[in-house]
């Protein structure tokens, strides 16, 4: 396995990296993934992919470094998935390590993420690697100026 940072323009982002982040955020169009990179890039979205050895993008990791007063500096994961096809096959541990040592490289206390309450093999996966369930995560559905849904 191979895994890689994506620079922000990289047409890999599309063509690899964008077919597995959608199998957990099924919402990303082509169009609004390009809008979601533009605009997070200026608050520091990065990605990285995990290819298999025959070349196909088999993980996906959307990330930041954030300061903050709670962790002073730490590294979020917006995003970390594992294509179906190659699920328990360390793809998901592989990302965790290289992010963990991106966290590391940039004086980071901490690495986070959020999972979804209903995703409890995640949480089996999360636990595993060591992560500990420190806080509850809330959120209010907010809908744009327009009405509509804020989310594509």
């Amino acid at each position: 396995m191979k895994i890689i940072d994506l620079e922000y323009g990289d047409p890999r982002l599309e063509s690899d990296l964008l077919p597995v982040l959608r199998e957990l955020r099924p919402h990303l169009t082509p169009e609004l993934f390009a809008e979601v990179q533009d605009r997070g890039r200026v608050q520091g979205l990065r990605f990285t992919a995990a290819y298999a050895d025959d070349g196909q993008c088999v993980g996906a990791a959307g990330w930041r470094i954030v300061h903050n007063t709670s962790s002073i500096r730490k590294l979020y994961v917006d995003d970390l998935v594992t294509a179906a096809t190659a699920r328990s096959t360390g793809v998901g541990h592989g990302l965790l390590a290289h992010l963990e040592r991106h966290a590391s490289d940039e004086g980071c206390f901490e690495l986070n993420l959020d999972s979804g309450t209903h995703r409890t093999a995640a949480h089996r996966f999360y636990l595993r690697e060591r992560l500990d369930i420190v806080a509850f995560h809330f959120t209010k559905e907010l809908k744009s100026p327009d009405g509509e849904a804020a989310r594509g």
